[in-house]
């Protein structure tokens, strides 16, 4: 059956036509819709996240997701403890992506023993930035690479670091990579990841 539009009383007729034949077949209508509540914003959660393996080496991935979040303009620092190289330290940081900021220590290798000359304070110094950060919650994202290696070699105080994580704002990421990870650190992390082997 067709209704003209110009016709309004038909096409109410028609309306409660099909109301009467819904009520016969005992179907019933739908309740009208209420609107839905409005929306809130809620505010951002960061998570600590730790990434470890039995070895050394970068994690790619992590590495990979830190220079894609600058990218898309949020704040992060890289920060590797034990990777030394040419002209390193805070004053040599590298800035890239607009957003990312690359700091190692001011050592000219990488650090792969307790004891080395001049590395307790090359790395006292880097981590001093990083827990600047953690404590200002100044940045969207920290990635602290073989901060537990540090922590094992004995340049950083285990209680020092986990005292410092604790401080962190809840809108900002952590990803900590490497071996070593105290387990005072995995038992605060919202996620542990563990890479088996290398390729």
């Amino acid at each position: 059956m067709t209704t003209s539009l110009a016709d309004p009383q038909s096409f109410q007729n028609s309306l409660d036509r099909d109301q009467q034949a819904l009520q016969r077949a005992g179907l019933r209508p739908l309740p009208a819709v209420s609107d839905p509540p409005p929306l809130h914003l809620v505010a951002p959660e960061g998570q600590l996240q730790v990434h470890t393996s039995p070895y050394r080496g970068s994690f790619a991935t992590v590495l990979s997701q830190a220079m894609r979040a600058a990218g898309l303009g949020s704040r992060v620092l890289i920060s590797q403890f034990l990777k030394g190289g040419v002209q390193q330290g805070p004053a040599g940081r590298v800035q890239l992506c607009g957003g990312l900021v690359w700091l190692r220590p001011e050592v000219p290798l990488c650090l792969s023993s307790p004891g080395h000359p001049g590395g307790a304070d090359a790395v006292a110094e880097v981590w001093s930035i990083c827990r600047q950060h953690l404590i200002q919650g100044d940045l969207d994202q920290l990635v602290l690479d073989e901060l537990g290696l540090a922590v094992a070699f004995g340049y950083l105080d285990e209680a020092d670091v986990i005292a410092a994580l604790k401080q962190r704002p809840a809108s900002m990421d952590v990803i900590i990579t490497g071996p070593a990870i105290p387990a005072g650190v995995v038992e605060m992390a919202d996620q542990v990841t563990e890479l088996r082997r290398g390729f």
